[in-house]
């Protein structure tokens, strides 16, 4: 292709009704060069077919059959974005077909009364498959040629339903054979996220929020010149806006930068869309389907200039603190090996991991297996738990560069009871672990010791500023769309 492709992924939000999904479609058609469109299930859909397999599980036939029926009748009132009769005609075929085929599988589902991950799977990806198929209807109803593109025919996965890894090098086989000739065609290629199939053709999912990963996925595929992240704010967040009252876009940001932000807890990058950019050094931007005039958020290699300090700070809660002690520990070796085997075990991920001379501390998010892990590390090591715990953690550049930033992220939570701290090994980031009742009051304190009105506003204004070389200087501005 003579122009480098662009992928645009839109979440929910982008398309819950009627107006969202003409605004994208204005967004798309804006965009002149070649282009593959990922989208989301609406807004809420996938927690509704959560809900359809929980009912078919517990044998409640009726319950499934009627909540299927009720999402039928929102995505056909959603068609009506589509005025031409035959192109809307043919879009209520495919789409009474497709919630058909769902309800007919929650009901033979409910028969037996069980749903094992791969039916599930079939179940929830029905939301992305509807939501694309609307989109591609709609883009071509306003005059925009496009091509819907089956999601399972393109991404390639193992078979670990509900949480499936990628097969990189089938899933870019696939994209050139079915994606790039439309592309190159003319043709604005749509498909949906989060949704794709094995080798053998049975459908998988990546989990929650996986639209995002599979965006970056075929971004690196057809190396794309960026990838785009549409969703219901300005860009990523200096914090949580439920947490600190006003919170400040990030214009730009580090590869490094947002993929620690978002594993610690920022909500609008799923953690792994970073890591396929990150390979083929694809810039990825975050974008507001609603303010499609404001500048987002850039990431890249390099962050480029930007004020002293730190770029932002997560929280991430709902954790248990697993502390693991044993007087064997001291001066032995292999200790640490054996801990984190049984974590390995059981396919749980550890977040955050501080030591001394006889103990280890573990925070995890994943309690499902805890009991099981704590019946085998209680064979060599004396262990405690604490659930209702949270990761607090500020990231930047800066903190590796000035060592008293550090020093006042401490300062600033001064008699708040800190259970971990923890300064990861590229000392882009430090963390804290803390009781989740002082998670907020912990966020509200550093957004103002960094982010807020104040004298360390002011250092750091001024710094910026002299960076910049002085009230002349102009800071560059990250490439605009």
């Amino acid at each position: 292709m003579e122009h480098p492709v662009v992928v645009m992924k839109f979440g929910g939000t982008s398309v819950q009704d009627a107006a969202a999904v003409q605004r994208v479609v204005e967004i798309v058609r804006r965009e002149t060069r070649p282009r593959l469109v990922v989208v989301s299930a609406l807004a809420r859909v996938t927690d509704a077919l959560l809900e359809v397999a929980a009912l078919a599980e517990r044998r409640g036939g009726g319950a499934a059959e009627k909540r299927v029926r009720e999402l039928r009748a929102r995505h056909v009132e959603l068609a009506s974005v589509v005025r031409s009769t035959e192109r809307r005609g043919m879009l209520l075929l495919t789409l009474d077909a497709a919630f058909a085929e769902l309800a007919a599988l929650a009901s033979a589902l409910a028969v037996v009364g069980e749903v094992s991950p791969r039916s599930k799977d079939a179940i929830v990806a029905a939301g992305e498959i509807a939501s694309s198929r609307i989109l591609a209807a709609a883009l071509e109803d306003a005059g925009q040629p496009a091509q819907w593109l089956d999601p399972r025919e393109l991404l390639v996965t193992d078979a670990a339903h509900g949480q499936a890894l990628p097969d990189r090098a089938a899933t870019d086989a696939r994209l050139a054979e079915r994606a790039r000739p439309q592309l190159e065609a003319g043709r604005v290629g749509v498909t949906g996220g989060f949704v794709g199939a094995t080798a053998e053709g049975l459908t998988t999912t990546l989990g929650r929020g996986g639209s995002d990963y599979s965006a970056a996925l075929f971004g690196a595929a057809l190396a794309a010149a960026e990838i785009q992240i549409w969703t219901d704010v300005d860009g990523m967040l200096t914090a949580d806006p439920r947490v600190v009252e006003a919170p400040r876009v990030v214009s730009r940001l580090s590869f490094d930068e947002a993929s620690e932000l978002a594993y610690f807890g920022a909500k609008v990058l799923h953690p792994s869309t970073i890591q396929p950019a990150v390979g083929t050094g694809i810039p990825v931007r975050i974008l507001n389907s609603h303010r499609p005039q404001a500048e987002g958020t850039w990431i890249a290699r390099e962050a480029g200039p930007r004020e002293p300090g730190p770029a932002a700070i997560a929280c991430k809660r709902g954790l248990t603190r697993i502390d693991i002690a044993s007087t064997r520990m001291l001066m032995a070796y292999g200790f640490l090996r054996r801990v984190f085997e049984v974590f390995e075990r059981y396919k749980t991920p550890v977040d955050v991991v501080t030591t001394s001379e006889v103990s280890v501390s573990v925070t995890i998010d994943d309690r499902r297996s805890l009991t099981a892990i704590v019946s085998e590390l209680v064979a060599f090591a004396d262990v405690t738990c604490e659930d209702a715990m949270a990761i607090v953690c500020a990231v930047g550049e800066s903190l590796r560069s000035d060592a008293r930033l550090a020093t006042q992220v401490l300062g600033a939570l001064e008699g708040l009871p800190l259970a971990m701290v923890s300064q990861g090994g590229s000392r882009k980031n430090v963390t804290v672990v803390l009781r989740d009742a002082d998670a907020t009051e912990a966020m509200q304190r550093l957004h103002r010791r960094f982010f807020e009105a104040g004298p360390a506003a002011g250092e750091r204004a001024a710094l910026a500023l002299a960076e910049r070389g002085g009230a002349g200087g102009a800071a560059r501005q990250p490439p605009q769309i």
